[in-house]
């Protein structure tokens, strides 16, 4: 079931607005405020990279702060390094250092390794009654995975209405209505996405694809840069590939190869070929 912006000078600019550090100070001497502060920096606004760096050294420097292992594993989740923010909230669950939210982040990393048994271990120690966004996707992805449709439904619109921010439930629930071949609803639930975050990248490359696998090949009015646009061609061509169209394949392939900022390695390998075969 996860795109291009770079966090890195927004974090170095924000860092260095910090008045509480002085050019000789090492960050990781701050006060336990100060790093709560720089945690949040960190795990919102950070280079994913970045992140993973500055919370392993910090628990380095202090293995028993639960808030550096806590940012460690958020900050390896967000890197998409999932067996190992995996390994450091199994320390924390073993610890007993793992609170309600940890263990609904601990169950999302497992969710993308497929650890299905340990995912609803992970929810059975949340209480019933907690009625986070997070609690009802995950458990609306179990829900995709044993194909109980209703039940998947139910969960995400309890997401979507419990969060500030639904564009990434609604894409989710859009994958899951592609998957069992209703690409109306898809469509539908993808330009619903959109509409609460027009930068969405896996919404616009999903609405495109559930339009694809109809035989719309056409990019969705949605607003693209170069690059996002010479992706989804490329992924539109792969579509057409599948379908047996090739004359389809090659006007996308080629479309992408004319519309990405740089040299796009992927779609012009594909056309190559495809221009190999109809010459011989």
């Amino acid at each position: 079931m996860k795109t291009v912006p770079a966090f890195l000078a927004l974090a170095a600019l924000a860092l260095a607005g910090c008045e509480s550090v002085s050019e000789k100070q090492d960050p990781l001497a701050q006060t336990v405020i100060d790093d709560a502060n720089l945690n949040d920096l960190m795990l919102t606004a950070g280079d994913p990279g970045e992140a993973v760096n500055y919370f392993a050294a910090a628990v380095a420097r202090e293995p028993d702060r639960v808030d550096f292992r806590r940012g460690y594993a958020l900050s390896l989740a967000r890197a998409k390094r999932y067996l190992e923010s995996a390994r450091i909230y199994g320390e924390m669950v073993s610890l007993g250092q793992a609170t309600q939210e940890d263990r609904l982040d601990y169950a999302y990393v497992l969710v993308h390794l497929e650890k299905w048994d340990e995912v609803q271990t992970q929810l059975a120690a949340v209480p019933a009654g907690n009625d986070s966004s997070r609690h009802h996707l995950i458990r609306a992805m179990v829900a995709d995975h044993n194909q109980d449709w209703a039940a998947a439904d139910a969960a995400y619109e309890k997401a979507r209405l419990r969060t500030t921010s639904p564009a990434p439930v609604l894409n989710n629930w859009g994958v899951s209505q592609m998957s069992r071949g209703d690409f109306d609803s898809a469509i539908s639930t993808f330009e619903q996405a959109l509409s609460y975050d027009a930068r969405l990248f896996n919404a616009k490359n999903n609405l495109a694809i559930a339009r694809g696998l109809k035989g719309d090949f056409s990019l969705p009015l949605v607003p693209m840069t170069d690059e996002e646009k010479a992706i989804i061609l490329n992924n539109l061509g792969l579509i057409a590939l599948r379908k047996g169209d090739e004359r389809m394949a090659r006007g996308l392939f080629a479309a992408a190869v004319d519309t990405h900022p740089r040299h796009y390695e992927a779609a012009a390998g594909r056309l190559a070929k495809l221009e190999a075969i109809v010459e011989n």
